[in-house]
C-alpha cells in the first residue's frame, strides 16, 4: 500500500507477534474506509464467538458486547480521531455466549494520512474479567499493581506492530500509554556512535538543545544507563542534584522528585535508554523495578526491529534509486518531469524504472516499466532491462523492434520473472509520437485545451514471456502513431499510480485522467501533483512517473485526418483515393495545390503497391504547423531511396518528382514497414 504520511502502511490484516496470542492478547485491524474488521483468532476466542458468526464489520460484535457499551465505545473511538490521538483504550462490559457478564479491554493504534485524515485503527483484545482494579476487586495498592502491568501488556502488544523508530516515540509519546505509569515525562534515547541521541520527549518539559546529544561517558543518567548496561533509579531531587549536576539545572525548575533510566538492551547490546520521571517521591519497590525491567526489555527489541527496518529500506531505496538515470538531460523542445515513490519498507524493493533517451535530430524517446516483483533481484533485473532497452533504441532500431530485443533479452535472463514497459518516440519538430506497449498501462495524453484522452495503444506480450503470434508486424509488438501539438503532456505511469485499496485499476485510472485534466500545466507542478494523489488514495505498490510536454503556445487541431487502405490489384482504391485527396485540399482552401498534391499521393501510393506486398494505407491531415501533409504507411521494411532515371526509363522518377513538388519528404520507420511522408505549404490565411 501507498505511503499515506509519516506512518508507514503494513500488511491487511497486521500479522500479530506469537507472544501476543500466547499471553491471550488477541488482535484486531479496522479498515475505517470501507468498514472492514478483522479479528485473529485469539481475539474471536476472547470474545467467544465463532468465525462463522462473525460478520467482518464492528456491527460483528454486538452480540457480545452489554447493552449501553456500544455507545460509549463509539463514544471513545470518536473522541480519539477528532483529538488528532494516536493510541486509545477502553474496558467495556462484555456478554459469553451464554450470557455470563465479563469485561474486556481493548487498545487501538490509529493510523493516519499526511493530511491527519484517519484511515486505519489496529489493536490488541483481551480478557480483563480477572483485573483487580475492576468494580469490587481490591484497594489503591492492587489498583497501581493493576494499572502497571496493564501499561506493560499494552505497550509491549502495541510496539509489536512498530515498523519505524517514529512508531516507537509515538507510542511512548501517548499520554494513554506509558502516562498510566504515573511518569510526567518520558523520553527516549538512542545510541548513535560514542553519544546517545534524544530522539523522544513526552509530556513534561520541552526541547533542550544542550542535552539532544550527549556522550556515553559523560555525566548523565541515561549515559550510564547505555554505558552500564544498569537501570539507574533516583529517589528524590537531592539524589539528582547530588549525583547529576549536569543534568541539575534542566531538572531543578521542574516538579519532578524521582526517576528511573533504564537501558534498552538487545542482543546483549545497548541501542538506547529510557528516562522516566515522576512527581511522587521516594524508591521504587522490587515489583515496580520488575516491571520496568520487563517494559524496557520490550520497548528495546521494538526499537531494534524498528532501526533495522529502517536501515534496510534505506539500503533497498539507495540501490533502487542507482539503478534509475542519475539525471534527466535537457531536451529543445520539451518539458520532463520524472518521479519515483517507494511506498513498502524493509528489503522490500520494486523493479519501476523510467528513461529519456536523446536521439537528435529533435526526436526523444521515453520509456516506463514495472519489473514483477518487489525484492532486490526485481531491481537488478531492471536495471539490465533498462539499460538493454536504452542501448537498443540508442542503435537505432524501431521502437516495435526495440521492444521485440528486449522481450528476447530478458528471457535470455531465465529469471522467471516478466516486465510491462511502455516506449514512446517523439520527433519534437513535426510532433509525431510513435508508442508501443508490452502488457503496461495505457498512456495518457492532455492537449493544450484542457482535454484528456487515453491513448489506445496496440499491446503485445509483456517482455520476458513466451512470444505469442508475431504475424502483426513480424515483432509482436505493433506501434501506434498520432500527433503531439504543441502545449500537449504525454503521462506515462506505472500501476503503483492507480491502485486502490480494494478497489478496480479502471477507478484509479479515471481519478488520474481527473487529475491530469484539472492539475496545474507547469509538469513539476502536476507530477508534485499525482505523486500526492497515491499517497492519499493510498495504492499498495512503488511508483515510477514521466510526464512529456511539448514545447509551445496550444494552438488550434489541425483538419483530417484522411485514411484510405489501399489493397493489392484494386483498381478502384487508388482512384478513390485521390478523389478525396482532391476534395480535401479544396476543403482546406488550397484548391490551386490539389493537382500537386493529388500528384505526389499517386507516387507514393504506385512505390507501395508496386514494391511492397500487403497493400498500404495512405493518410491526408492538415497539420497544426499549417502544412499538408500525406503518408502512406506499407508492411516493408525495405526504405526507398531517390535515383536519377534514364531519358528513356520508364520508372524511377517517383520520389525525384515529390521531392521537386514537396516542401519537405522523408521515411519513418514502423514497427515492422515503414511510413514515406511528404509535405505541402498552403496559403497563409489557412495557416
Amino acid at each position: 500500500m501507498a505511503d499515506r504520511g509519516e506512518t508507514p502502511e503494513v500488511d491487511w490484516p497486521a500479522a500479530p507477534d506469537k507472544s501476543l496470542a500466547l499471553n491471550r492478547l488477541g488482535t484486531f485491524d479496522w479498515d475505517l474506509d470501507s468498514g472492514q474488521m478483522h479479528l485473529d483468532d485469539t481475539a474471536l476466542k476472547v470474545l467467544d464467538l465463532r468465525p462463522d458468526e462473525f460478520s467482518g464489520t464492528a456491527a460483528g460484535l454486538g452480540p457480545r458486547i452489554a447493552p449501553g457499551e456500544e455507545a460509549r465505545l463509539d463514544a471513545r473511538v470518536a473522541q480519539a480521531l477528532k483529538d488528532g490521538r494516536s493510541h486509545y483504550g477502553a474496558y467495556f462490559r462484555s456478554r459469553l455466549r451464554d450470557g455470563t457478564p465479563t469485561w474486556t479491554h481493548i487498545q487501538g493504534h490509529i493510523l493516519r494520512g499526511r493530511d491527519g485524515r484517519p484511515y486505519r485503527i489496529i489493536g490488541i483484545v483481551r480478557d480483563a474479567a480477572h483485573d483487580p482494579a475492576e468494580p469490587g476487586a481490591g484497594g489503591e495498592e492492587a489498583e497501581g499493581r493493576r494499572r502497571m502491568t496493564g501499561v506493560v501488556e499494552r505497550t509491549a502488544a502495541i510496539l509489536a506492530h512498530a515498523r519505524t523508530v517514529n512508531d516507537v516515540t509515538d507510542t511512548l509519546k501517548d499520554p494513554g500509554a506509558l502516562g498510566h505509569l504515573g511518569a510526567i515525562s518520558v523520553m527516549l534515547g538512542i545510541v548513535d556512535g560514542g553519544r546517545v541521541h534524544l530522539v523522544a520527549e513526552g509530556q513534561l518539559g520541552s526541547y533542550v538543545p544542550e542535552i539532544e546529544y550527549t556522550r556515553i561517558d559523560a555525566a548523565f543518567p541515561m549515559s550510564e544507563a547505555v554505558r552500564t548496561m544498569q537501570p539507574v533509579y533516583l529517589a528524590s531531587r537531592e539524589e539528582f542534584q547530588l549525583n547529576y549536576p549536569l543534568l541539575w539545572p534542566y531538572i531543578e525548575p521542574l516538579s519532578v522528585r524521582s526517576g528511573v533510566y533504564l537501558p534498552l538492551i538487545a542482543q546483549g547490546r545497548p541501542v538506547g535508554a529510557l528516562g522516566l520521571l515522576y512527581a511522587r517521591e521516594g524508591d521504587f519497590t522490587a515489583e515496580e523495578r520488575n516491571l520496568l525491567v520487563a517494559l524496557g526489555s520490550g520497548i528495546a527489541q521494538s526499537l531494534q526491529r524498528a532501526m533495522l527496518f529502517e536501515q534496510e529500506h534505506d539500503l533497498a531505496e539507495g540501490l533502487q534509486r542507482a539503478m534509475l538515470p542519475r539525471r534527466i538531460p535537457e531536451i529543445p523542445g520539451a518539458l520532463i518531469a520524472v518521479r519515483y515513490r517507494a511506498a513498502r519498507m524493509g528489503r522490500d524493493i520494486g523493479g519501476d524504472w523510467y528513461d529519456v533517451i536523446p536521439l537528435g535530430d529533435s526526436r526523444v524517446g521515453v520509456m516506463i516499466g514495472d519489473v514483477e516483483g518487489h525484492d532486490t533481484d526485481a531491481a537488478a533485473v531492471m536495471g539490465q532491462l533498462r539499460i538493454a532497452l536504452r542501448a537498443y533504441v540508442a542503435e537505432g532500431h524501431t521502437p516495435g523492434t526495440a521492444m521485440a530485443r528486449a522481450a528476447g533479452f530478458l528471457r535470455e535472463l531465465e529469471t522467471e520473472r516478466f516486465a510491462t514497459c511502455t516506449y514512446a518516440e517523439i520527433d519534437l519538430g513535426t510532433g509525431m509520437l510513435h508508442i508501443v506497449r508490452a502488457g503496461h498501462l495505457d498512456p495518457v495524453v492532455r492537449r493544450g485545451d484542457g482535454s484528456c484522452h487515453r491513448i489506445q495503444v496496440a499491446g503485445g506480450l509483456p517482455l520476458g514471456l513466451p512470444p505469442g503470434d508475431q504475424s502483426v508486424n513480424g515483432s509482436g509488438y505493433p506501434v501506434t502513431s498520432l500527433e503531439m501539438h504543441p502545449g500537449d503532456t504525454l503521462v506515462l505511469c506505472t500501476d503503483g499510480l492507480i491502485e486502490r485499496p480494494g478497489g478496480d485499476p479502471e477507478t484509479g485510472m479515471r481519478e488520474l485522467m481527473e487529475s491530469v485534466r484539472t492539475g496545474p500545466v507547469e509538469v513539476e507542478e502536476l507530477a508534485d501533483l499525482l505523486c500526492d494523489m497515491v499517497g492519499d488514495a493510498g495504492g499498495g505498490d512503488d511508483m515510477a512517473l514521466l510526464l512529456l510536454r511539448r514545447r509551445g503556445t496550444p494552438a488550434p487541431r489541425g483538419g483530417g485526418p484522411l485514411r484510405v487502405r489501399l489493397s493489392p490489384g484494386d483498381p478502384d482504391g487508388p482512384a478513390m483515393a485521390r478523389h478525396l485527396i482532391r476534395a480535401a485540399v479544396a476543403a482546406w482552401g488550397a484548391r490551386e495545390q490539389a493537382d500537386e498534391v493529388v500528384l505526389a499521393a499517386d507516387e507514393l501510393m504506385t512505390n507501395a503497391l508496386v514494391h511492397t506486398d500487403g497493400g498500404a494505407q495512405i493518410s491526408l491531415r492538415l497539420t497544426a504547423e499549417g502544412r499538408i501533409r500525406i503518408e502512406v504507411e506499407d508492411g516493408s521494411s525495405a526504405l526507398p531511396h531517390r535515383r536519377e532515371a534514364g531519358d528513356w526509363a520508364v520508372s524511377g522518377r517517383g520520389l525525384l518528382l515529390v521531392d521537386r513538388l514537396a516542401v519537405a519528404w522523408g521515411v519513418e520507420p514502423r514497427g515492422g514497414g515503414k511510413s514515406v511522408w511528404c509535405e505541402f505549404a498552403v496559403p497563409a490565411a489557412l495557416a
